[in-house]
């Protein structure tokens, strides 16, 4: 009987070590549910009992799952059999209650463990900090008894995530002043502060880096490539990239360097990194893609980039398939994009709103309102981008009210950017008084709000308002930009009022925004509208750049004040430029020109230059 107690009991701990094994397993393979399962049938049954380590790994699995009812019936069980007591449990019930930032209990728990050990201490430490109670972090700092690289990490990341970046930078120099060596933890956490005040910072921290050998460590090579990035320095991020050894690259150090590269609108190098990282064998992954498709300015590269996403099984990737959407709507391939779009079965709001906006974009007004309509049926509801898209190309007046009102039952009316829409839709369609209406009840208003009620006067035929609301605009805290200064201009022109050109034009010097090639194109207009043809050719020659439409509107300019031969002499200096090509608005003022001013010889001579030049 006692041979077959003793045989009996070594089973069970047998059953208990295999059991503990396998909830270990499923909480590292991320099966906690699955864990928390079968420690209730392990906990019913009567042989085995669960032990520290079946309590350890069932609390673990309540963390990662923020189970917080579980995991305090847990502790519970840990206080009454006295399990607590193990410093692994103690640790594991930390590690419930900060992440479900409970900082109390995790409190509590850290003052009953007898001997706190460093993960004890660095486990309510980032809880402070994480949860802003910094200087709770920092009392707790003061009295540790020992403090390790682990430690000063966790007060680093929790400075940083809290907005303390010179509080962290203090301290990742007083741990190098104290002699705690950094490691990537610390290093990554610094460079991540490091902006364009702080580049000085940044290449400091860039020497030490490789003077203590960590740029073998992908996490640093990834902080140091995504500071230059932010900081617009791309030749001394691609010298990071170049100096680390390849075998260091892992998937994220390739996809800061593609986003970094598109960012700054280099998308064939961002496509050549694409060909690097799949040469060194690295797979690309979901982001990745959805980088790379913003980099495809051709369907024929887009294509490639696409059927790569089919064989590595990310066409079902939602993300993915809205960046494959909009890539082929950018390349003109709407059936393309229509495609991909059929073809995904986890549609979200995204993967509408691109599809509406790529109809609307291309001037398919009905397509996008039966998308809409097919998005609703899917049960997704709208939102400011849906009826902003919607609104942007709607055909008719019927549309926009219809919009109106469906944006008005769905609560978005709120919005500014459904407001904005609405009132550059009903000035489109000749409705300024409801455009006015919308107008008045946006609050606060963006510049884009000021900009679309004075483009609407003006496109309505109501220039004295447009300036109105340019006068009560210089009264805000806002301030015109380019484009509006540009819509003022127009106005401007549209009533010869050469007195407001010359506001409009002394605004423009005063605050050093002559440099800007259309305002100097919309002031030369003004000026030859007003009947100021000296004052037009003096804002061109004092121009710093002209493209076409400059050329275009001094040419117009003498045409209509009937100098015939100034207008040829402009036009054969325009072909002599550099940089610089005719197109049909050219042919037809100059031509406009040599017509009323008699021209005929130079009339035919720059008609048959335009036949070769068009042909």
């Amino acid at each position: 009987m006692k041979l077959t107690l003793i045989k009996s009991t070594a089973q069970q701990q047998l059953q208990l070590v295999k059991f503990n094994q396998l909830l270990a397993k499923l909480t590292r393979s991320d099966r906690c549910s699955d864990c928390l399962r079968l420690f209730t049938q392990i906990h019913s049954s009567q042989y085995p009992k669960p032990d520290h380590y079946t309590l350890s790994a069932a609390i673990t699995a309540c963390a990662n799952l923020r189970e917080s009812a579980f995991g305090n019936q847990l502790h519970a069980h840990a206080v009454s059999t006295g399990l607590r007591a193990y410093p692994h449990v103690a640790n594991t019930l930390l590690s419930l209650y900060a992440k479900a930032e409970d900082l109390d209990s995790a409190r509590r728990v850290f003052d009953e463990i007898e001997s706190p050990d460093v993960y004890s201490w660095t486990t309510v430490l980032s809880a402070c900090t994480k949860l802003g109670c910094v200087e709770d972090a920092w009392e707790m700092f003061d009295k540790m008894p020992r403090r390790e690289v682990a430690v000063w990490n966790a007060m680093i990341t929790g400075c940083v995530e809290n907005g303390h970046t010179e509080v962290a930078v203090r301290l990742f120099s007083e741990m190098h002043r104290v002699g705690v060596r950094h490691d990537n933890y610390s290093f990554a956490s610094v460079l991540s502060v490091c902006s364009v005040e702080a580049l000085g910072l940044g290449r400091q921290l860039h020497s030490l880096v490789v003077k203590t050998g960590y740029l073998v460590r992908a996490s640093v090579v990834n902080a140091l490539l995504t500071m230059y990035f932010n900081c617009g320095r791309v030749f001394d991020a691609y010298e990071v990239f170049e100096e680390a050894e390849a075998e260091v690259y892992d998937q994220i150090t390739f996809n800061v360097m593609i986003d970094g590269l598109l960012t700054v609108g280099r998308d064939n190098e961002a496509l050549e990194v694409f060909r690097e990282m799949q040469e060194a064998s690295v797979s690309p992954t979901e982001l990745t893609f959805v980088s790379v498709m913003g980099s495809c300015s051709s369907a024929g590269v887009g294509h490639q980039v696409h059927a790569q996403t089919i064989k590595m099984g990310f066409e079902g990737c939602t993300s993915v398939s809205n960046a494959t959407i909009t890539m082929y709507s950018s390349c003109g391939d709407l059936h393309a994009a229509h495609m991909v779009f059929e073809r995904l079965e986890e549609k979200d709001l995204v993967s509408w709103n691109t599809m509406i906006s790529s109809y609307a974009q291309r001037n398919f007004g009905k397509s996008a309102i039966l998308a809409y309509l097919h998005m609703q049926r899917a049960g997704t509801d709208p939102d400011e981008f849906t009826f902003g898209s919607l609104l942007a190309r709607s055909e008719c007046l019927e549309i926009v009210e219809m919009i109106h009102g469906l944006a008005s039952k769905n609560g978005l009316l709120l919005q500014i950017q459904v407001s904005n829409a609405l009132v550059s839709g009903y000035s489109r369609h000749g409705k300024i008084k409801q455009a006015y209406q919308i107008f008045h009840n946006i609050y606060p208003r963006n510049l884009i709000s000021w900009n679309t009620i004075i483009a609407g006067s003006l496109l309505n035929g109501c220039p004295i308002q447009g300036l109105e609301q340019f006068s009560q605009l210089l009264n805000t805290e806002l301030g015109p930009d380019v484009y509006t200064l540009s819509l003022i201009l127009s106005i401007c022109a549209s009533i010869s009022s050469l007195q407001h050109g010359k506001q409009v034009h002394g605004y423009i010097l005063r605050f050093g925004l002559f440099s800007e090639t259309s305002l100097g194109n919309a002031l030369l207009t003004t000026y030859a509208k007003c009947g100021v043809l000296d004052w037009s050719l003096r804002v061109f020659n004092a121009m710093v750049e002209r493209d076409t439409v400059s050329w275009n509107a001094l040419i117009s300019a003498y045409a209509q004040h009937g100098q015939g031969e100034d207008a040829v002499n402009c036009f054969e200096a325009m072909q002599d430029s550099s940089g610089v090509e005719p197109d049909q608005a050219t042919f037809t003022a100059v031509l406009s020109a040599c017509s009323h001013a008699g021209l005929v010889d130079d009339g035919t001579r720059i008609f048959n230059s335009m036949v070769k030049i068009m042909a």
